[in-house]
C-alpha cells in the first residue's frame, strides 16, 4: 500500500534532482572547455598516425626496436635503470615505446639506454634507463666508441621526428624511423645538425607508367618496369665523409618509402608498392601521404634514357638540389 509523501520528503527529492542537474551541467561545461582549449590534431599528425599504424602492421617480427651499440645517450631519466632491469635491448626499447600515448603528442620517453654486455656491465647488466631529450632531433650524447658498454636508441612519437626535404618543386615531409633504422637516422640527424647539404640533389625520375595505379598497387599482367615508379637522389654532402650504412630493417617497399640504395648515400622514394623487390632495401623513413603529389610531380619531369648495369633508367635532364631542413610546428600544419 502506498502512502502520501510529506512536504519534507518532497523537498529532499527536489534537492537530489537539482543536485544531479547541477553535476551534469558542470560536466558538460568541462567537456566543452576541454575541447575548446585542447590543441587540435594537425592534418600532418593524423597522416603521421596512418604511417605509424601501417608500420605496426608491417613489423610482425618486431624488427623495429633497434638501437646503436657502444653509444650512451644522456638526458633526464624518467625511469632509473638501477631500479629497472630487462633481458634485452629490444625489451628496453619496447618499455620506452610503452610510454607513448596512442593519441597525438610527444612520448613521455623518447630515448633509452641499455647495458647488455654481461662482462663489461657487471652489476649494471640488464639496466634499462628510460630518458627524455630536450630536442629529439638532436639527442644528447654522453659517450661513444668501443669502450662504451651501453646500447642506446631513440623513439619518435606521433608528430615528432619529421624533417623537410626541400626542393624547388616543393617541400615534402619525411617521418624518420629511428627504431627501425637507428644508424640511418643518426646519419641524417648529423646532416641536419650541419645545416647544409651542398651536393645533395635528385638526378633520376621515373613515373608509375602503366604498371601501377595512383594508389601504388601493381596492375595485373603489367610489367614491373621500366619505368620503376621512383625518384632517386643522393644525401652525399660536399665536405663531409659519409659512413656506409649497415643493413637495417628492410620492410616491403611501399608507396612513400624512403630507402637507401645499397649502403647510401644514394637513396630513393618509391611511388609504388614493390613486393617484387623482396625486402632488399633499408627503409629509413616514409613520405607523409599528403606530400606524395610533390613526388608525383617530380617523377613527371623531363628525363633522358640511360642504361645502368643492363637496366634501362630515366635520368633527369636537369638535376636539382635538395636540402634537409628542420621544420617548425604550427597549428594544423608544418612549415620548413
Amino acid at each position: 500500500m502506498g502512502r502520501k509523501q510529506t512536504y519534507l520528503e518532497i523537498s529532499r527529492y527536489g534537492f537530489l534532482v537539482l543536485f544531479s542537474m547541477g553535476t551534469i551541467s558542470c560536466c558538460m561545461v568541462y567537456l566543452c572547455f576541454s575541447a575548446l582549449f585542447r590543441p587540435p590534431i594537425s592534418s600532418t599528425e593524423f597522416l603521421d598516425s596512418r604511417v605509424s599504424d601501417d608500420l605496426k602492421r608491417e613489423d610482425t617480427n618486431g624488427d623495429c626496436c633497434r638501437g646503436i651499440e657502444h653509444l650512451e645517450l644522456w638526458g633526464d631519466a624518467v625511469k632509473w635503470g638501477s631500479e629497472f632491469k630487462v633481458n634485452s635491448s629490444k625489451d628496453c626499447c619496447l618499455a620506452c615505446k610503452g610510454m607513448c600515448s596512442d593519441d597525438s603528442g610527444p612520448c613521455l620517453c623518447d630515448s633509452w639506454v641499455f647495458c647488455g654486455d654481461k662482462l663489461a656491465c657487471g652489476d649494471q647488466f640488464g639496466e634499462c634507463w628510460l630518458k627524455k631529450q630536450k630536442d629529439t632531433l638532436e639527442p644528447e650524447k654522453r659517450d661513444s666508441g668501443d669502450h662504451v658498454m651501453w646500447t642506446s636508441g631513440v623513439v619518435f612519437g606521433r608528430g615528432e621526428g619529421i624533417v623537410g626535404f626541400e626542393t624547388q618543386y616543393g617541400t615534402f615531409h619525411v617521418k624518420l624511423l629511428p627504431d627501425c633504422a637507428p644508424h640511418s637516422i643518426s646519419c641524417i640527424l648529423e646532416l641536419l645538425a650541419s645545416r647544409h647539404c651542398v651536393g645533395c640533389h635528385f638526378y633520376r625520375a621515373e613515373s608509375r607508367g602503366k604498371s601501377w595505379d595512383p594508389e601504388g598497387n601493381h596492375i595485373e599482367h603489367a610489367p614491373y618496369g621500366p619505368p620503376f615508379a621512383l625518384i632517386q637522389g643522393t644525401l652525399g654532402s660536399y665536405g663531409t665523409v659519409f659512413k656506409d650504412i649497415p643493413t637495417e630493417a628492410c620492410p616491403t617497399i611501399r608507396r612513400g618509402s624512403a630507402a637507401w640504395v645499397d649502403s647510401g648515400p644514394e637513396f630513393f622514394v618509391s611511388l609504388a608498392n614493390h613486393n617484387e623487390w623482396n625486402k632488399a632495401y633499408t627503409v629509413f623513413g616514409f613520405v607523409l601521404p599528403e606530400d606524395m603529389e610533390i613526388i608525383e610531380r617530380i617523377a613527371q619531369l623531363p628525363a633522358k634514357p640511360e642504361v645502368w648495369s643492363n637496366i634501362n633508367v630515366a635520368v633527369l635532364e636537369n638535376p636539382f638540389p635538395l636540402h634537409v631542413r628542420r621544420i617548425k610546428r604550427s597549428v594544423g600544419n608544418l612549415k620548413p
